[in-house]
């Protein structure tokens, strides 16, 4: 298939990333065979399928969330009462804005938390897309700390509130679905699930991965290699923006396009109102490897950056 071609195949952008799949079908390639950096998942966490395979036993039984709840809440270091397990950050944001409503903090911010005129207001952090952690001024009432853990080798700032994460992203897992909700009244939350809403493999699991946890370990981790792939795409002309997040921001139109061709998926970020930027998620040493192997080859192929890199910080 010629490059004309290709590109006239690859699909365009879903919301929230993850188009692993469907950049497959279109390449007519093995979703496996894909690199998908749209997605930003602990690229240094335990071989989950690995995990999964040692627990299909559960694929026979209901579900029950007692003892992952107990577990988590503890790992946390918060009350048992006071968390309740969800399908996924998504299932966690949409309990509590089904119940509590709200706004933003400020635009651009993650697709899935409300936006209404008044209310409570959200806020990710590190920020969702800058990767800007929030300073001590900034008041909120509904903290997003899906990748808190990994910018920080912290479970949770532990700021008054409602706090919605996610081990779906820290465990690199997200066809198991797996998030939680903190508060004081976290009951009111829970109304809003469905019965069983975390299925008995993802609990299993969850128990296993959580006794295998090394924040601090991994967040360093992320720091270094996050650092090495700012420095690939300087070494390239590419104008990067990052800051504490498992991801950078790239200024390059096309650039998802170009890397689609290569088996490779990063976030396009216009429906966060920033057309000609990617947000690209920190990699493995082997999938940055594959990275600048297909950036050298998309520039062989007529690849243009947008001028001199550059490395802008908060």
């Amino acid at each position: 298939m010629n490059s004309r071609s290709v590109l006239m195949t690859i699909p365009p952008p879903g919301p929230n990333g993850g188009d692993g799949v469907r950049v497959a079908a279109a390449l007519g390639v093995d979703p496996g065979s894909i690199l998908d950096l749209s997605q930003n998942l602990n690229p240094f966490a335990p071989d989950v399928a690995a995990i999964a395979a040692r627990h299909l036993d559960s694929l026979r039984r209901y579900p029950d969330p007692s003892e992952g709840t107990r577990l988590l809440a503890e790992t946390i270091g918060v009350a048992c009462d006071r968390l309740i397990l969800t399908n996924g950050a998504a299932g966690a944001v949409n309990a509590v804005a089904r119940e509590i409503g709200g706004r933003v903090h400020s635009e651009p911010e993650f697709s899935l938390h409300p936006r209404g005129i008044d209310g409570p207001v959200w806020r990710s952090d590190p920020h969702n897309p800058s990767g800007v952690l929030a300073g001590s001024e900034v008041r909120v009432d509904v903290w997003d700390e899906a990748f808190y853990p990994l910018a920080t080798g912290r479970w949770s700032a532990r700021r008054s509130g409602v706090v919605v994460g996610s081990l779906t992203k820290l465990f690199a897992c997200p066809g198991l679905r797996l998030g939680y909700v903190i508060a004081d009244d976290v009951d009111r939350f829970a109304r809003h699930q469905s019965e069983w809403a975390v299925g008995s493999l993802a609990l299993a699991v969850m128990e296993e991965l959580i006794l295998r946890v090394d924040l601090p370990g991994w967040s360093d981790a992320v720091s270094a290699a996050r650092a090495e792939l700012v420095d690939m795409f300087i070494s390239r002309g590419l104008s990067v923006s990052a800051a504490d997040a498992p991801w950078v921001l790239v200024h390059a139109p096309g650039l998802r396009e170009r890397l689609a061709r290569e088996g490779i998926v990063v976030r396009d970020c216009t429906n966060f109102g920033m057309p000609g930027y990617a947000r690209v998620a920190v990699p493995d040493g082997k999938g940055l490897s594959r990275l600048e192997r297909a950036l050298d080859r998309s520039s062989e192929n007529g690849f243009r950056t947008d001028g001199p890199g550059r490395l802008r910080s908060g």
